[in-house]
């Protein structure tokens, strides 16, 4: 086996643990949607439970500043791995605790900016939520440093069963229980606090994370400030264009309930547009498996100047994404079950979301060139030219056309930065991506998608018989042109024949 084949074994090894805990684990919690979307008496309460998670997402980023890839980084530079480890841990420590601080100082005035003056507990849970978060990532980082894959994928695994199955408990058990005589559980359940259920089943799971990693802190904390100046010089610029992408990826569920005179219609239209975006989860956990695996193995095996291992992993990484993509949008009919009816509005906005996490799933492969090339200034650049292209589309068009300019938003965004990333990235680190390869598989991918939607066929089973034929089209052009493919088929069949 070629070296580079060794290298993709090994990455879609990890891949593979990770994406048990990602994929596997988001993909139960994914299974919440249908309970939320039948419980929540109200798109509205869905929007509102939309609207304060993208909250959160963007507080962890912050919180984080950038400390998960400047820990990549400097772990493998440095001759003193457990500074590096104690320092940004105690770093993390420190701030992570000064906004639980600060959050419950200012807490009324905070929930009443951002509209939940009737909600502050919602807002103090999730302050809470952010914090254990933001500290425990750097722990969870080490673990992919130190490819405990199995460890990784068991604490998150256990941390998300343990959310499903409160929220299971919360919103479905104890009111059947309430109802058929056992009072016991009013001790701890009231009808109509749903929402609040969802938060305070997100707090238990997060402790469980934290105590699961405590063995991980039991070592002789330390802290260089002088390193720690070196590491935050490093990872300031991708702070920032986190914040930056990370407000491109939830600007449409934070802005949402400031661009509408009637808050309880902005919080019912972004509850349906949260709802369907659901849908498109199964791009999104892709590519977070695909990340946790793929930033260590990076960093990992550069070697000089071989660059050929980059554009094999991005070339395969765009077949899995449109394979994803067309699997989705083809069986759509069945995916919506996921979701209420009264949801069913908002599905349009899938099969544009998903391109637009396509583009955003190359642009992260793209950013390889500026993170080892440490000009991570760029990732700055690109992250605040699409938050700012988000915004503007939102903010224009939310107002007249609702959701829609949502989805629109996350696909002109992804792609311009995605473009400018590839020509800019060519001139400081060339890498000879099979562009017109890739081109052809995304016109072919497009060109098919385009025949399942317009082409009427009669009947729902034919419809699902044209459409799974497309797919095979599509599978089997990708098996006759890719080799490395072909290769693995032949080598599955052998071994199961042997297994006979």
């Amino acid at each position: 086996m070629s070296a580079n084949g060794s290298r993709m074994k090994k990455l879609l090894g990890e891949t593979a643990v990770y994406g048990l805990s990602s994929i596997v684990g988001r993909f139960l919690n994914w299974m919440l949607v249908p309970v939320y979307t039948r419980v929540l008496t109200q798109t509205s309460d869905y929007g509102i439970v939309t609207n304060l998670y993208g909250w959160t997402a963007l507080m962890l980023v912050i919180l984080t500043y950038g400390m998960e890839t400047g820990f990549f980084r400097f772990i493998n530079k440095n001759p003193d791995p457990k500074k590096v480890y104690g320092t940004i841990l105690t770093s993390l420590a420190a701030t992570s605790s000064l906004f639980v601080l600060a959050v419950a100082l200012f807490l009324k005035p905070i929930s009443a900016a951002m509209g939940y003056a009737g909600y502050k507990e919602f807002v103090m849970m999730l302050a809470v939520i952010v914090a254990m978060d933001a500290f425990t990532a750097i722990p969870f980082a080490n673990l992919r440093h130190q490819q405990r894959a199995f460890r990784f994928a068991g604490i998150k695994l256990g941390s998300i069963a343990i959310n499903i199955g409160l929220n299971l408990f919360f919103l479905l058990a104890a009111p059947w229980l309430s109802k058929n005589g056992f009072s016991a559980v009013n001790l701890i359940w009231s009808p109509g606090l749903e929402i609040r259920y969802v938060f305070v089943s997100n707090v238990v799971s997060s402790l469980f994370a934290l105590l699961a990693l405590s063995p991980d802190f039991l070592f002789k904390w330390s802290f260089d400030s002088k390193l720690m100046r070196e590491i935050f010089r490093y990872s300031f610029p991708i702070l920032l264009f986190g914040i930056a992408g990370i407000f491109n990826q939830t600007a449409d569920k934070i802005l949402f309930p400031y661009l509408f005179s009637d808050p309880v219609e902005a919080n019912s239209q972004l509850g349906i547009y949260g709802a369907c975006f659901k849908i498109t989860v199964v791009m999104v956990m892709s590519l977070q498996a695909f990340r946790y695996a793929y930033e260590p193995f990076a960093f990992r095996y550069k070697k000089g100047d071989d660059t050929s291992i980059y554009v094999d992993v991005m070339h395969y990484f765009l077949l899995f994404s449109l394979f994803t993509f067309l699997g989705i949008t083809f069986y759509l009919d069945i995916f919506k079950h996921l979701i209420g009816s009264a949801y069913f509005a908002g599905l349009a906005i899938v099969p544009i979301v998903m391109l637009g996490e396509l583009f955003f799933g190359i642009y992260s492969n793209l950013s390889i060139w500026y993170k080892l090339t440490d000009r991570t200034k760029w990732g700055s650049y690109f992250s605040f030219a699409a938050c700012i292209i988000t915004v503007l589309i939102i903010v224009l068009f939310v107002p007249k056309f609702g959701f829609m300019a949502c989805a629109w938003a996350s696909f002109f965004s992804n792609f311009v930065v995605m473009t400018a990333s590839y020509f800019i990235g060519q001139k400081y680190f060339p890498i000879a991506y099979r562009v017109k390869s890739g081109a052809f598989y995304f016109a072919l991918a497009m060109i098919l998608w385009a025949a399942a939607s317009f082409v009427p066929v009669e009947g729902k089973i034919l419809s699902l018989a044209f459409k799974t034929l497309l797919l095979m089209v599509f599978a089997a052009v990708v098996i006759l042109k890719e080799p490395l493919l072909r290769g693995l088929i032949v080598t599955v069949r052998k071994r199961i024949s042997g297994a006979k």
